[in-house]
């Protein structure tokens, strides 16, 4: 009787559960790679600078974006607060990338540096374009444009993460940021390639999410909410629908649009904290 309640207590059902509980914290102090896309100016720019402030000596941070003067522009941003990390930086119209370019861009970043050398493996995916925000959803009917923005918005995207993802792989911390949006889950009028896009790319990394969990990776859709981009600027000017101008006019009027100060903060916030599970659509929001 006694040995039978000595079992009982020391092996209480609840144990099992507790041991097995995961989190999505990251850490980002630690040698990590980390690459983002975008990275000239916005939000890519800050949360460029801003993530890369924590990482210990030794880091390798990769620009991509069109602009080349954008992007020299945020390296020497990330070089003044952290100068103990590499930064590479690569002009590249990411509508029109190869996987061979691709893969070209990260052996060079990499150099001779074997890649189990990271504690964590980091993309952000901030590449975005709003498409032809003039006409009407009955209006797009041209084929090349179509390819063209998912061209750029959702097939470069995918291609360059399973690069990334697939050199990356002995890394034990991998971790896939898309940045997404509320327009992925709610139609806006003038703004049809811009939902439609932001849709098929969130679900992908939803996919991914479900998919290589057990291979370590940890996904997260994170939507900035209504920032001070130039996006945004160019929304408030040539929508073809006076709901959207007038929205985005009264955000700034009233001084109530974000910053990409405060958004990148938040992004920060919840990364580290762990308030995602992966693969959910997380919005500024939401914290």
């Amino acid at each position: 009787m006694s040995s039978e309640t000595v079992t009982s207590t020391t092996t209480p059902a609840a144990t099992p559960a507790a041991t097995t509980t995961t989190t999505t914290a990251v850490n980002l102090e630690q040698v990590a790679y980390f690459l983002v896309t975008g990275a000239s100016r916005g939000i890519g720019a800050k949360m460029a600078i801003e993530t890369a402030r924590k990482f210990k000596a030794g880091s390798v941070v990769v620009l991509l974006a069109r602009s080349a003067s954008g992007l020299e522009s945020t390296r020497a941003e990330i070089l003044a607060v952290n100068p103990h990390v590499t930064v590479v930086t690569s002009s590249v119209d990411l509508a029109t990338a190869s996987k061979e370019l691709l893969n070209e861009i990260l052996d060079k970043s990499l150099g001779k540096q074997p890649t189990d050398r990271f504690g964590l493996a980091c993309v952000i995916h901030n590449v975005g374009t709003v498409g032809n925000i003039g006409r009407k959803a009955t209006d797009l009917d041209d084929r090349t444009e179509w390819e063209q923005y998912f061209g750029t918005n959702v097939f470069t995207v995918a291609v360059l993460n399973s690069c990334f993802l697939r050199k990356f792989q002995s890394v034990p911390g991998k971790l896939a940021i898309n940045i997404t949006s509320k327009a992925c889950l709610v139609p806006f009028q003038s703004m049809t390639y811009y939902c439609a896009g932001k849709a098929a790319r969130e679900m992908y990394f939803r996919v991914l999410a479900e998919e290589e969990a057990a291979a370590g990776v940890t996904v997260l859709n994170y939507s900035p909410g209504p920032v001070d981009t130039d996006m945004t600027v160019d929304l408030q000017a040539n929508s073809n629908a006076p709901e959207i101008r007038d929205y985005f006019k009264g955000l700034r009027d009233t001084t109530t649009i974000l910053t990409t100060d405060q958004t990148t903060a938040k992004f920060l916030h919840i990364l580290q904290n762990g308030l995602f599970k992966s693969g959910d659509h997380v919005d500024y929001y939401d914290h």
